[in-house]
């Protein structure tokens, strides 16, 4: 075989050269020399992803996803073929073929291009995207945060909900919490809470609020299934988007459906302090400004409805996070990892910049219990 089939792969093994190597000439046209794979940090433990690489060849590159429902996951990270779930195996190709990830475009923004979508023999499906070469948000400034919010805004305005394909994820949100058990018989646990990471950088009144938050669950998701629908991602946060000139590229669609108007903001503000983004300190005056420049891009493109009913769904996704302080728990006394797993990262600030953010989120909650009844939805169970 001649050398400019070979393939070089950094990373993962790549589970079928043969067929990245075909592909990549269909892709990347002729070229000499061999094909190099750099994998690109995703998260393991999901078992809808075979790996997510960018493939270069002489000065031409792409990125290649790998969507696949055989491999070998447990729990709640297991495949589903279930086309309504959460985590379906080939909705990402779907929304890619066609055209849905593309429809907030106009507004600034948009997916990666889709260069080729191959069904593999073997089952699985090989998505090859544009490379898109823009700054990653994980290091943007809080300004261009705010940006991305209006733009955003301004796509979910105008674009609203989609027709009902049969594939978009369905109460993604109850699916998705109901899905996160590890570490919940904790948050009655005294000792857990006694832990050094715990006591020594998780707010005083957030065991209280988290609590708390964790018996009101159904509560709130179901005010999340009443209110007003959009086309969501649902996995929006800044490891998924990078700026494109500009506008803004969002990855990985692998989740997207029916969500709430405002949901999709609800989880990227406190995704940008979870991973270490943004400081907590700046948090509140963040979510302000961005909470106002989506409001300011649903109205730039026409919409016209009750912005508390907004307000109402980005406080109450703070139910999405139920799981994390469960999760910090159980895991207070392991190593800590970023995402990936790739690297260590300080315990210590982990957990102050999460006690920080868990905490504003339960403000965020107290907000929903007090607004939802004003707008007709029955009060809370554990009151107001």
């Amino acid at each position: 075989m001649p050398d400019t089939d070979a393939v070089d792969a950094e990373g993962p093994e790549v589970a079928d050269a043969e067929a990245v190597s075909e592909e990549a000439r269909q892709v990347l046209g002729p070229f000499t020399g061999p094909i190099f794979l750099s994998s690109l940090t995703h998260n393991p433990k999901n078992g809808v992803t075979g790996g997510v690489w960018t493939v270069s060849a002489g000065d031409r590159s792409a990125i290649l996803k790998v969507l696949t429902r055989n491999k070998a996951a447990t729990g709640r990270w297991a495949a589903s073929d279930d086309p309504r779930h959460w985590n379906y195996w080939r909705r990402e190709a779907d929304v890619h073929t066609c055209g849905l990830a593309q429809l907030w475009q106009p507004y600034g923004v948009r997916a990666p291009r889709l260069l080729a979508c191959v069904e593999r023999s073997g089952g699985d499906i090989a998505l090859w995207l544009e490379r898109v070469r823009g700054q990653p948000a994980t290091r943007w400034k809080v300004a261009r945060h705010i940006e991305h919010a209006r733009r955003l805004g301004a796509a979910q305005g105008a674009v609203g909900a989609t027709d009902d394909r049969p594939w978009l994820s369905h109460r993604f949100l109850r699916q998705y919490v109901g899905s996160n058990t590890l570490g919940q018989e904790l948050l009655d646990d005294d000792e857990a809470w006694q832990q050094p990471l715990v006591r020594d950088h998780f707010p005083e009144s957030l065991r209280h609020e988290m609590v708390r938050l964790h018996h009101d669950r159904d509560w709130f998701l179901d005010v999340m299934e009443s209110l007003p629908r959009a086309f969501s991602h649902l996995d929006l946060w800044p490891a998924n988007t990078c700026a494109d000139g500009p506008g803004s590229a969002v990855f990985d669609w692998a989740f997207a459906g029916d969500g709430a108007l405002g949901e999709d903001l609800g989880n990227y503000l406190p995704d940008s302090v979870f991973d270490l983004f943004v400081p907590a300190a700046r948090l509140p005056k963040y979510a302000t400004r961005a909470y106002e420049a989506y409001l300011h891009g649903l109205r730039s493109t026409g919409w016209r409805g009750d912005e508390n009913l907004v307000r109402l769904a980005v406080c109450a996704s703070a139910v999405k996070y139920d799981w994390l302080t469960a999760l910090m728990l159980a895991n207070a006394g392991e190593e800590q990892r970023d995402y990936g797993g790739a690297r260590a990262v300080d315990a210590e600030r982990r957990y102050r910049e999460r006690g920080l953010t868990l905490a504003f989120l339960g403000e965020w909650a107290r907000e929903a219990r007090a607004l939802a009844p004003r707008l007709g939805f029955p009060e809370a169970p554990s009151g107001s």
